[in-house]
């Protein structure tokens, strides 16, 4: 699955929201933030659609975008890249690097913890 830039990831995130969406539906939702005209949304949606994780359909003079990958699938795919390539692989690293520059709160470690126990049984 290639790689979606950080702009790009903004898109999908409304398409995995709520779909499917003509191209100006999305540039409504995109946030405002952004500043992005409808011709930058559409430049976006283009690229998606050309690396495979798009998909689109004619409604008339119009085309309808959904999403053609669950946010899901490529969440998990990204975290491994994140992991094998800055941790080599070991997700214990990553978590002791977390820890060591405090972005660990009490909550999240109750979380991990709970987590390790569901793993456990």
């Amino acid at each position: 699955m290639e790689r979606i830039a950080e702009g790009e990831y903004a898109v999908m995130e409304v398409l995995w929201d709520e779909a499917p969406l003509t191209a100006a539906d999305v540039a409504a939702r995109v946030p405002e933030d952004k500043g992005w005209s409808l011709a930058t949304v559409k430049t976006m949606l283009s690229r998606l659609l050309a690396k495979g994780v798009l998909a689109h359909e004619e409604d008339g003079r119009r085309y309808l975008y959904r999403p053609a990958i669950r946010r899901e699938d490529y969440v998990a795919e990204e975290s491994g890249r994140l992991i094998d390539r800055m941790f080599g692989g070991r997700v214990p690293a990553l978590v002791a690097q977390l820890a060591a520059r405090d972005k660990l709160t009490a909550a999240d470690i109750a979380e991990i913890e709970k987590l390790l126990k569901a793993l456990k049984s």
